[in-house]
């Protein structure tokens, strides 16, 4: 009695055909999916696009068959409308899904073929950042027209905005001040994927602080800074204000040590130990080096030394090198030569201790460091 009742329901035909619809698209996906990572196994990128796009397309292609089902069924059926209209829903959050899964796919593919823990690596670099932006950007389009789509499906969702359109035109106003920043920072985010400012692990001077890029993401770029803080800087920042990037073109940088020393101190010794510092050091990349002065005070004479390196942290480890060893060589060969205050009396008379000249005589032999 109950089978006859249940083979009576108007509903009974339909949900029959759903079950089966149901379980032909799961066994499709099921079969496929495997077709598919065969298939695509000799192409990395399409790999990783089948591999991400598995878990949303088995919601996909069972919601396609029922909505199949559906339509099909007769619009006397009670509720009928309803359920076309959920499952529509379904549909459109199902299938946003899947197309972000499918951009995240194709980008995680691009970035497995161009690893960035090379030793020339600023082509994988820029090819990093311009994936990483415009996925991102593109995932938020397709997340925002999705939304848009959900709500198109209300009749009354399109009137109350029309309605809200026309009467309500300061609102809209405020509400577009309001969304000024993030249209901004999007369209930065597409300026700096396309021109390429910046790269992932660049090398920068911002607001005065040094620091690699560690992520960009699409508003914001984090700078990680030497000394492991990170700072938080609008994409914007990069579009409307200068900053250094020490890695545009390569890492090779140029190293600056500068010394005071007496007029005494002979050149070409300490040439001669700056050749053999630099040559001995491994942060030296052996392009150039050279030692020259720069400045002729009344006291003292200001030397500068310029060495290379293959990137900025060589480079700074290079002159802390640099500059330890000449001044250890000074100390150890040249100690009368170092900064020192003199205090001289009448010529041919030795000088004679004043008051004054005492309290200056402990600053004797003391560099402007030590002082």
């Amino acid at each position: 009695m109950k089978l006859e009742i249940l083979l009576a329901h108007p509903w009974f035909g339909t949900w029959a055909a759903a079950l089966v619809a149901v379980v032909v698209a799961l066994l499709a996906h099921r079969l496929g999916g495997l077709l598919l990572l065969r298939i695509t196994r000799p192409a990395p990128v399409l790999h990783v696009i089948v591999k991400k796009a598995r878990a949303p397309a088995e919601a996909v292609l069972p919601l396609l068959a029922l909505q199949t089902v559906w339509q099909a069924a007769s619009d006397n059926l009670p509720w009928i409308d309803g359920v076309r209209h959920l499952n529509g829903l379904l549909i459109i959050a199902a299938t946003t899904w899947l197309v972000v899964r499918i951009i995240a796919g194709f980008a995680q593919g691009v970035l497995d073929r161009h690893p960035v823990d090379v030793a020339d690596n600023i082509n994988a670099r820029r090819i990093h950042t311009q994936t990483r932006v415009l996925s991102r950007t593109a995932m938020t389009l397709v997340v925002v027209m999705g939304a848009a789509m959900l709500l198109m499906t209300f009749p009354g969702a399109r009137q109350v905005g029309a309605s809200l359109l026309a009467s309500a035109g300061v609102v809209g106003l405020i509400a577009g001040f309001a969304a000024k920043p993030v249209f901004s920072n999007l369209i930065a985010g597409l300026q700096l994927a396309l021109t390429q400012p910046i790269r992932l692990d660049d090398v920068l001077i911002v607001e005065g602080e040094w620091g690699r890029v560690e992520e960009i993401t699409g508003t914001y770029v984090v700078l990680r800074i030497w000394d492991e803080r990170r700072l938080i800087i609008p994409l914007q920042h990069f579009i409307e204000k200068p900053f250094q990037n020490w890695t545009r073109n390569n890492a090779q940088i140029m190293g600056s040590v500068f010394l005071h020393v007496d007029y005494g101190m002979p050149l070409a010794a300490l040439r001669k130990e700056l050749e053999r510092i630099v040559r001995a050091a491994p942060e030296w990349d052996q392009r150039f080096f050279n030692l020259v002065v720069t400045e002729a005070a009344e006291r003292t004479m200001q030397v500068r030394v310029l060495c290379t390196a293959a990137s900025s942290g060589l480079a700074w480890d290079l002159r802390c090198v640099v500059r330890e060893g000449l001044i250890d060589f000074m100390q150890r060969e040249y100690p009368q030569f170092l900064p020192r205050l003199r205090i001289e009396g009448d010529a041919g008379a030795p000088p004679r201790n004043t008051p004054s000249q005492d309290r200056a005589v402990p600053d004797a032999g003391l560099g402007p460091a030590a002082r």
